[in-house]
């Protein structure tokens, strides 16, 4: 069988999962959410962090319990790194320096796990399992409940409530999360994915002398990486290396985990506003940005031209050979058109224009299908943006679910929309300008502007993977991208719980027949011109510099 021939058929196997589990996950995660009963566990969680599960929250309520409890989160998980010098279970391991401590607690509170560090070399058993595995589960329940959040907006009509955001984080972890998570991380130690609490042990190499190496609880972080959409690995060399990916299938089904969520999601979407052909509306789009992102990587990384390529049969420089040039394509589109940041693969040594597909994928907005909740709120300003648009060009009114989008709502979308960029143009501008950011590049020219430019696009857009050959392990870029992370997640649901308060207190629009149909293939093209267009006017100028002028040189 040929390579090319082997990488179609996964992606068909995975597009055939994902289609099986999409319907009854879609439906149960919408009955979660509109459940009015509480579960014996959940009311022991509510009483001890003093919270009224029955109270409906307005957005600013709502909002302040996703900030302060993110607060609470990076202190807690900087604190822990800080004092792991005298935590049991820390392997001998010292206490992480302020930056880098600063930088790992922004990086996982805001979904973005973006790494500084060598895990197996500076993380004990403690910090690893009680800190960064808990905050791949809370981060993605507060993702998930701000994308509910949205969802009811659209689907209440004169009340300014959105539900209550300790309910649905509550709900989240215990009945979405974690049931699939222990399911996930069966499946993993099944496939050899390692599982124990052992300390640090020597083993032999092929080419003589030894090298240490440390066990931890892998399988079970290594799951909700994928499933939650977090990306951080338990060893430096992420979902490339074999304690955490060992097989070709497990490497499926990580990428169907990384998927599984913000896929169905838009189902959950279709069934709460009480009209599925708007969920698919969504999903045809996600899913067409998605298979052609990874139809344009296969072909770039297969084709691409030169000796070494001809004989390897593609371009398999910093891939692994037991999941190949089609398993590594897949699994790197699928890693940053979500908020996963996973790597199987070594992102800076894909071809010049692999390289671009992967960072245009996180400069979308990562809505296709992007991580998880955060995708489905991304896709849903995108698609007022849509409506907005299509009003303009020819005279349909405003309108998406029955509620009128006026100056408010855009002005709230506008702000979405422009946040990201403006952080990773202008922390990757001053980089560029200033001699020390600049001494951490190992290349020169337009691969070391993409390795900043994909940095901070990494950060900012809650990512996390890095196109490495950039020793972001500074005082510079630990400090700059945590705080590219903290304003690249929580100032966008600002805008988004604001939006939907602003939704939810408005009345039913009827339709007439100037109403824009949102469920038709039309709008869904509209949609998908729209965000590449956006997308295409905002970053082209620095991909330009960047992974384009390298693609093209070669």
């Amino acid at each position: 069988m040929s390579p090319v021939t082997a990488g179609v058929l996964q992606l068909l196997a995975l597009i055939s999962a994902l289609a099986l589990a999409y319907r009854p996950l879609g439906d149960y995660m919408a009955r979660v959410y509109s459940s009015e009963r509480h579960y014996r566990p959940e009311k022991w969680i509510y009483r001890a962090i003093g919270a009224n599960p029955s109270a409906s929250m307005h957005w600013p309520a709502y909002l302040r319990g996703v900030l302060a409890f993110s607060a609470v989160s990076v202190l807690f998980l900087y604190a822990l790194q800080r004092l792991q010098g005298v935590l049991p279970g820390s392997l001998g391991f010292v206490s992480i320096d302020p930056d880098q401590a600063f930088n790992t607690a922004a990086s996982f509170v805001s979904n973005t796990n973006w790494q500084s560090y060598y895990g197996e070399q500076a993380m004990g058993h403690v910090v690893q399992t009680g800190g960064l595995a808990v905050q791949n589960f809370l981060s993605a329940a507060v993702g998930m409940a701000v994308a509910v959040a949205l969802v009811r907006g659209f689907s209440r009509s004169r009340t300014g409530g959105l539900g209550n955001f300790w309910t649905d984080l509550v709900r989240g972890t215990v009945r979405i999360l974690l049931p699939i998570a222990v399911i996930g991380a069966l499946v993993l130690v099944a496939c050899g994915v390692i599982q124990n609490f052992s300390g640090i042990h020597e083993v032999g190499r092929f080419a003589g002398g030894t090298q240490q190496w440390n066990g931890g609880a892998v399988a079970s972080q290594e799951v909700i990486k994928e499933l939650g959409t977090n990306g951080g690995g338990y060893f430096n060399a992420n979902s490339a290396h074999p304690f955490e990916n060992p097989t070709p299938f497990s490497n499926l089904f990580e990428i169907f985990l990384i998927l599984l969520i913000p896929f169905a999601l838009t189902r959950t979407f279709g069934r709460m506003v009480g009209n599925l052909r708007q969920g698919y509306a969504i999903l045809a789009t996600m899913a067409t940005i998605w298979i052609g992102f990874t139809a344009l990587m296969m072909w770039t990384e297969f084709a691409h031209h030169g000796p070494a390529p001809e004989i390897a049969g593609g371009a398999m420089e910093g891939k692994e050979t037991r999941f190949g040039i089609g398993g590594s394509s897949v699994f790197a589109v699928a890693t940053t058109l979500t908020s996963t940041g996973a790597v199987n693969s070594f992102h800076s040594s894909y071809t010049g224009l692999g390289g671009g597909i992967t960072m245009l994928g996180m400069q979308l907005g990562e809505i296709a299908p992007g991580g998880v909740g955060s995708g489905l709120y991304g896709m849903l300003v995108m698609a007022l943006i849509a409506v907005f648009i299509a009003g303009l060009m020819v005279g349909r009114t405003p309108e998406y679910l029955g509620k009128k989008i006026g100056t408010r709502q855009i002005k709230f979308a506008a702000c979405y929309i422009l946040i990201t960029p403006a952080l990773v143009l202008c922390f990757t501008a001053v980089a560029m300008a200033l001699p020390t950011p600049a001494d951490s590049m190992t290349n020169s020219g337009a691969h070391g502007f993409s390795e900043i430019l994909y940095a901070y696009t990494s950060g900012a857009n809650n990512n996390g993977s890095a196109f490495a050959g950039l020793n972001a392990d500074t005082q510079w870029f630990n400090t700059t991208i945590g705080i590219a992370m903290l304003l690249g997640r929580f100032l966008p649901i600002v805008f988004v719980l604001a939006l939907a308060g602003s939704l939810a207190g408005q009345p039913p629009v009827p339709a007439t027949a100037g109403t824009l149909r949102t469920d038709k293939p039309l709008y869904a093209g509209l949609l998908l011109g729209t965000i590449i267009v956006l997308t295409g006017l905002t970053y082209f100028p620095a991909l330009a510099l960047g992974p384009l002028a390298e693609g093209l040189a070669s």
